[in-house]
């Protein structure tokens, strides 16, 4: 059974609007509350220069993230999934699978009504197993692990996160595996053939995920427009 556009934008995407703008906008300004409790209770403050310093440091390493994660996760999010997502953390690594796992197991096409409210059920399970396995984490997991021979305990450390994007390669890549070459030779060249050829620039983290994600999506807007490929 297929969902009005128009009933949907009225009845789900304005009160998700409202309601995320809050729950977004609170916590950002409750993280400033450690620095009026210093500020309060003894008096420390960084002045001016020495806070855009700081935050210059941080906007260096991960300010590409700031216009990147939004446009390349939000296809498969959706709005209510980008909203719950950012607030909650852990994007890429559980967000984006558990909302894709969600929309494929009930056969919903991502950016559809049907495949946003999907990928919402499907977030906020994931919120809610994920508090309750963080939290017993905090409370028992660093002596778990420690009881682990030394092998599994860097195995863990090493191979959980690109375990979990070569699944996500896999599982998104599937569908047009075309444009896995593409997604896999673009920050290749740019990682090793930059700097033999003196382009050492192109070997820069953040500019080798921007230019990955948007050289990709490129690609796959000139063989979509061709013919090449399918919308999926």
């Amino acid at each position: 059974m297929s969902i009005n556009p128009v009933e949907f934008n009225k009845k789900w995407k304005g009160p998700v609007i409202r309601t995320g703008i809050i729950t977004v906008i609170i916590p950002m300004l409750m993280c400033f509350l450690p620095n009026l409790y210093l500020y309060l209770a003894y008096g420390v403050f960084p002045d001016f220069q020495t806070a855009m310093k700081a935050w210059g440091m941080i906007a260096t390493i991960y300010g590409a993230f700031y216009v990147v994660e939004p446009i390349s996760y939000y296809p498969i999010l959706g709005l209510t999934g980008t909203y719950i997502s950012f607030l909650s953390g852990n994007i890429s690594n559980l967000r984006v699978p558990c909302s894709a796992v969600a929309q494929q197991a009930v056969g919903a096409e991502s950016g559809t009504p049907e495949g946003e409210i999907a990928s919402t059920l499907g977030l906020c399970g994931s919120v809610i197993t994920n508090l309750f396995f963080v939290s017993l984490a905090a409370v028992v997991g660093a002596t778990l692990l420690n009881l682990l021979p030394v092998t599994l305990q860097n195995a863990f450390r090493l191979y959980t996160i690109p375990a979990i994007f070569g699944a996500m390669l896999g599982q998104f890549g599937s569908k047009i595996p075309v444009l896995i070459i593409f997604a896999l030779v673009i920050p290749f060249i740019m990682l090793y053939i930059g700097p033999i050829v003196g382009l050492s620039f192109l070997a820069v983290p953040w500019f080798v995920i921007v230019v990955s994600i948007f050289g990709t999506i490129g690609v796959a807007r000139v063989f979509y427009t061709k013919g090449i490929i399918k919308g999926h």
